[in-house]
């Protein structure tokens, strides 16, 4: 099987990314553009964002999750502590996570540290998901083998009986991450490949270097 994609070409000319135009502060960045993409309403999820963690076997893995908040100090993400995700980043909390918005010819990479934020977030977080998402994360043994497609739904059908006129409490297995990024590179599509790359890097606590990069 062949196929060559070398004639696919597309020419990016919708904006620019200049340093005098933007804030010294990499999340300001991050929140106008992400506030632009939200309202141009042509990507259903702009918080889709992949997170790329170094796996128990060496490798690299990338995974598309939903970001559910961001901060001044970091991007939030919830899963399964016990999944393949939660295991690597309990060993190597050294994470990239990026956004890609095609309409918007705008790309960002953070790199950072991922680490859980207090239970008492997660737990709020949790009650407010709606009854089916709270039951799909306690039934869900996260990236381990099952048998079949129908033994999930039967132990859903199980559960749902189980909690019936219930509260469902947050599983201490399930919670969320905080991603404290110390590099964030913002890229810009533009014409003949002269991409603008402007790429943020924390220096302390507080402060961040800016740098332009060769496209």
């Amino acid at each position: 099987m062949q196929k060559d994609l070398g004639d696919y070409r597309k020419s990016y000319e919708k904006s620019a990314l200049m340093e005098e135009a933007i804030s010294d502060n990499p999340m300001e960045v991050f929140q106008k553009w992400f506030y632009e993409t939200e309202a141009s309403e042509a990507v259903e999820e702009p918080n889709a964002m992949t997170v790329s963690t170094i796996g128990l076997d060496g490798f690299p893995k990338n995974r598309v999750v939903l970001l559910k908040k961001f901060t001044y100090e970091g991007f939030i993400f919830y899963t399964n502590y016990n999944s393949e995700k939660g295991k690597a980043i309990a060993k190597n909390p050294n994470v990239c996570i990026s956004f890609f918005w095609p309409n918007m010819e705008r790309q960002v990479i953070v790199k950072g540290k991922a680490e859980k934020i207090a239970e008492n977030l997660s737990d709020g977080y949790f009650e407010s998901r709606p009854d089916g998402s709270k039951l799909g994360a306690i039934v869900s043994e996260q990236s381990s083998v099952i048998q079949s497609r129908e033994s999930l739904e039967w132990n859903l059908k199980e559960l749902e009986k189980k909690y019936e006129g219930k509260e469902i409490e947050r599983p201490d297995y399930w919670g969320g991450y905080i991603v404290k990024p110390v590099s964030i590179e913002f890229w810009q599509g533009r014409p003949n490949r002269l991409h603008d790359r402007i790429r943020f890097t924390l220096q302390n606590d507080f402060d961040w270097k800016m740098e332009r990069l060769a496209p």
